[in-house]
């Protein structure tokens, strides 16, 4: 039995949708209806486990599951200790920098970031060597720029409207972002050929829909 963590949501049901057309289906899960976590389908040897996006490389971290599908977002904020084995090339958005269009960087000072991402905030504009002040921030980061809260935000893009509907723009792009499958480091070693079995299973599928 391969223990897969799913994320919920919209991300979740797309990748679903790959592993069920690979051989992997699980009918239960598609009951929306249903307060159940764990789904099972015990003829296809899998076993799913419906977490929340952010808790899906702890749940595969910690070896409660054997894979699972995670964000680069939080790969890239929380750096667990797990195998990427592979970009899955969907809920595919950026990081990025946005700000009021006329936003001038005073070097003179920290640069205030609002953020829901400080370690990807802190990498990023140490990189570039710039001081800055991070505000962790767990609402509508949009709204900081707009209360002088901060001067800029370092917030997940997908589709621009959120920002261009509060007069923001992308200053910068940070880094692309798309859902990863990752594997627990131990079950790689114990369960290589089934988690290797399902990688490319996943592959075939993104051959598929190209």
């Amino acid at each position: 039995m391969i223990n897969v963590a799913l994320p919920k949501g919209r991300l979740g049901d797309k990748v679903y949708e790959k592993l069920a057309a690979a051989g992997y289906e699980c009918p239960e899960l598609l009951d929306k209806k249903s307060r159940r976590l764990v789904f099972e389908n015990k003829e296809k040897g899998v076993r799913y486990f419906s977490v929340k996006p952010t808790d899906v490389a702890v749940y595969v971290e910690r070896g409660a599951a054997d894979v699972g599908i995670a964000g680069k977002d939080i790969l890239l904020e929380y750096a667990p200790d797990v195998y990427e084995l592979l970009d899955l090339g969907i809920g595919v958005c950026r990081m990025c920098i946005a700000g009021y269009p006329d936003f001038y960087d005073d070097t003179d000072r920290p640069l205030r970031v609002a953020t829901k991402f400080p370690t990807i905030a802190r990498a990023y504009y140490e990189g570039k060597g710039r001081d800055i002040d991070i505000i962790k921030l767990h609402g509508s980061i949009e709204l900081a720029p707009i209360l002088e809260l901060s001067d800029v935000i370092c917030d997940i893009v997908e589709t621009g409207s959120t920002l261009k509907e509060n007069n923001l723009v992308v200053l910068e792009e940070v880094e692309p972002i798309s859902a990863r499958f990752i594997a627990n480091r131990i079950s790689w070693q114990f369960k290589h050929e089934e988690i290797m079995a399902m990688k490319h299973a996943l592959e075939a599928q993104m051959e598929e829909t190209r």
